[in-house]
């Protein structure tokens, strides 16, 4: 016979015949299924411990069709039974009664006022969208690098009925701070330059027209290097008194969209107020962890910085899907050519922008929130 203890809802339960802990599972809906960020959403929750998906929703011009009829992911096997989970067009009341949280791969246009009836009826909503990113107590949340950041949900006027906000950063934001954070906590950061090389399933899906981008690379995406400098001196700032604390460090961006699927590669510029050697550099990147990895929640990578000393690498065919374990492919940054000129140090980062930079972003703080009893 099975014995459980159940202590708290989100805490582990003891199976006595397997000896193993149990999670009880939270009940999860995924919004905007049948776009790309949708369905990275349902690869990164099929069989997940501490998750259940409740329902994928979509437009109502994908109502009833199955998760293989709108098909846009090529990297990852589905389960036979994911693939034949049938989508229904998005109701927000019963999403609120039946599922804990939302997963939230929606257009911004369309996100904003979903995302807080939502959180108005009680729904914690872990969102991709930009469209609540920079509004007062919604957190752009990376748990390694600003995990006090979760502490304004508190102050969201909807936290007293359990439904809130927490937003992750924009694909290519994501990727770069995590190494410049590091580099801060050690060093002191005084200066950001950074060129982006950013893939075209950035761009969602079918991405960029292909006669626009094979043999090419577009030198301009829309409100892209305003989101990189003030997303960044949101999440390197400070909450206090129920307000984000900008950080004062000056950020300048470039971006360009370049024929490669899947992988931002970024290149950084930057000048620190104390002067490591680079080997001193590299081992603050090397051995940068956070929260998650103490915790070793599913989705962290063991390893959220990686530093190649190949004169080549990262490259996005090699070292997108960088992470382990399994379920942590596609979350950890590649960081190489880490090199010292004058007073500034240079270096190229990588991330996969779909995984890390969009829905394993969401699903880590989802995880992140459930194991400090948020949810």
């Amino acid at each position: 016979m099975t014995k459980e203890v159940l202590i708290i809802d989100y805490l582990p339960r003891y199976d006595i015949r397997s000896g193993e802990l149990k999670m009880k599972k939270t009940r999860v809906a995924v919004l905007g299924a049948s776009g790309m960020i949708g369905q990275k959403f349902a690869q990164m929750l099929e069989g997940h411990p501490y998750f259940e998906v409740e329902g994928l929703y979509a437009s109502e011009k994908s109502d009833g069709k199955r998760l293989r009829d709108v098909l846009k992911v090529r990297d990852h096997a589905f389960a036979e039974e994911t693939l034949d989970t049938r989508m229904e067009t998005m109701d927000l009341k019963k999403i609120a009664k039946e599922s804990r949280i939302a997963f939230s791969g929606l257009p911004s246009d369309i996100a904003r006022k979903a995302e807080s009836e939502l959180a108005e009826n009680g729904v914690a909503v872990f969102s991709n969208a930009g469209s609540h990113r920079m509004d007062k107590n919604v957190s752009i949340l990376i748990p390694e690098v600003n995990p006090s950041h979760l502490d304004s949900i508190k102050d969201q006027s909807t936290y007293g009925n359990g439904g809130f906000i927490v937003t992750n950063a924009n694909c290519s934001t994501t990727g770069i701070t995590p190494p410049l954070a590091a580099v801060r906590n050690a060093y002191g950061l005084e200066f950001v330059s950074v060129s982006t090389y950013q893939a075209l399933s950035g761009a969602g899906y079918p991405g960029v027209p292909s006669l626009d981008a094979v043999g090419n690379v577009i030198p301009f995406i829309s409100g892209e290097e305003e989101k990189i400098e003030t997303e960044l001196a949101k999440m390197l700032g400070t909450y206090e008194n129920k307000a984000f604390n900008f950080a004062s460090v000056k950020v300048f961006a470039n971006c360009a969209r370049v024929p490669v699927i899947d992988g931002h590669l970024e290149s950084l510029v930057i000048k620190t107020e104390k002067t490591p050697s680079v080997d001193e550099m590299i081992k603050t990147l090397m051995t940068f962890k956070g929260e998650p990895q103490t915790m070793k929640l599913p989705s962290a990578p063991s390893e959220p910085i990686i530093v190649r000393t190949e004169d080549n690498r990262p490259q996005p065919a090699l070292d997108s899907l960088a992470g382990s374990p399994e379920r942590a492919r596609g979350m950890a940054v590649t960081v190489g050519r880490v090199r010292k000129s004058d007073e500034y140090y240079k270096m190229f980062v990588l991330s996969h922008n779909t995984m890390r930079g969009g829905a394993g972003g969401s699903v880590l703080n989802a995880e992140f929130a459930k194991m400090k009893g948020l949810l």
